[in-house]
């Protein structure tokens, strides 16, 4: 299925068989409602005992892909989930607690300063450093979002960085590993080896997810409202993946 598939037409998903599963979760707009600012999301009790109960059910099945730091996703989920692929592919931990990182690019500090300055002009523009990555976030500041995408596209055109576009957010990524790149190699290993992949995300930068589950002969679940995806199914909201996750249990 292609992205140009319009999300309208998209069914809800059937209920989830974990038995022969992988289950791949995006986090903001997926297991937690997006917030404001990225700093405002917290642990839930609702969201952890899912977790604890989902890596039960799969043997261990289970990661979290997210465009977060690896330290970020580790505080939102209490630590429940042993393999997690942060800062959208570039940082990944493996089932087995293996740490796989890209090296930074040379010029994100640069770019850094250079977001730094443009967000000093409003007070709803927040800048965060993840390591490997730096977002300019526009959620408060509405009124920038034009300008904070050209100055994206620009900054990202004079340095090598890669552009990661985002629901009201601009990224300028470490060019390397993207979430398909983690899917692909969460799959080669156990305990997912041989298992169906689902991916659940809400955002444009979860399509390489979605691509990825098809490819490996799984598919990509959308969370959120309808919009072009390569996704197969759709959620309406959080709370909904939150219980057709809980269904299967």
């Amino acid at each position: 299925m292609s992205i140009e598939q319009l999300t309208v037409q998209l069914p809800a998903p059937k209920p989830l068989a974990l038995r022969d599963c992988a289950v791949f979760l995006d986090l903001d707009g997926t297991l937690a409602p997006i917030a404001a600012r990225p700093q405002d999301v917290r642990p839930d009790p609702r969201r952890t005992d899912l977790l604890e109960r989902l890596a039960r059910a799969t043997n261990g099945r289970l990661a979290v892909v997210t465009g977060r730091t690896l330290d970020d996703a580790d505080r939102i989920l209490e630590g429940r989930v042993a393999a997690v692929a942060a800062v959208h592919g570039l940082v990944r931990r493996d089932a087995q607690g293996g740490l796989h990182q890209a090296a930074a690019h040379p010029r994100l500090r640069e770019a850094a300063e250079a977001l730094r300055d443009f967000a000093a002009r409003d007070s709803g523009l927040l800048v965060e450093e993840k390591g490997l990555s730096v977002a300019l976030h526009f959620r408060l500041a509405g009124h920038c979002a034009e300008a904070a995408r050209e100055f994206g596209r620009r900054v990202a055109a004079e340095t090598g960085l890669s552009l990661q576009d985002g629901d009201m957010v601009e990224e300028l990524r470490t060019p390397g590993p993207t979430k398909a790149d983690s899917v692909e190699a969460f799959m080669a290993e156990p305990p997912f080896k041989g298992a169906i992949p689902i991916f659940l995300g809400d955002d444009a930068t979860d399509e390489d997810g979605f691509a990825a589950a098809q490819a490996l002969g799984g598919f990509g679940v959308l969370v959120g409202a309808a919009r072009p995806t390569g996704a197969r199914y759709r959620i309406a909201d959080v709370n909904g993946a939150l219980s057709w996750l809980e269904a299967a249990l």
